[in-house]
């Protein structure tokens, strides 16, 4: 009788940390711009935050690492793979961090004409010193909690 509660108890904690990673996933997901935002029905990049994400997951995975199940890991290891992929590709887009994304076939358009036209309407003083203070304190933020 206690082998039954115990497997019900391990399906169910099971569900729950699927459940958990995949929320987490969700999260970085968003902030990658691959879900719309809820609030405003388009999609935002905040590669800060989806990094915190992602290394969250990866933290996840170090501290379970040899704990978890087949299922567990897998999922895991899938959604931690899939989100540092997407993070990449994020980074290289060149969008600030912050921005929303462009439609799909606006963004190859928007980017490189982006140095050119997007010069003059970003040579406002206060959105072109914005980036460096970001990059500044993202620095900070990777070597305090990065691993």
């Amino acid at each position: 009788m206690a082998e039954v509660q115990t497997t019900t108890q391990s399906g169910e904690l099971t569900q729950r940390f699927i459940e958990f990673v995949m929320m987490q996933a969700q999260n970085a997901a968003l902030f990658l711009g691959q879900i719309p935002n809820p609030q405003t029905g388009q999609a935002e990049v905040n590669l800060e935050v989806a990094r915190m994400f992602i290394d969250q997951l990866a933290m996840i995975q170090e501290k379970t690492r040899g704990n978890l199940t087949s299922e567990e890991s897998t999922v895991l290891r899938n959604a931690l793979s899939s989100l540092q992929m997407a993070f990449v590709e994020a980074s290289q887009s060149g969008r600030p961090s912050g921005t929303p994304a462009a439609a799909p076939g606006a963004a190859p358009e928007a980017e490189p004409g982006a140095p050119a036209a997007g010069s003059p309407a970003s040579s406002e003083a206060p959105s072109s010193a914005v980036p460096e203070p970001e990059t500044e304190s993202k620095k900070k933020f990777t070597k305090t909690y990065g691993a």
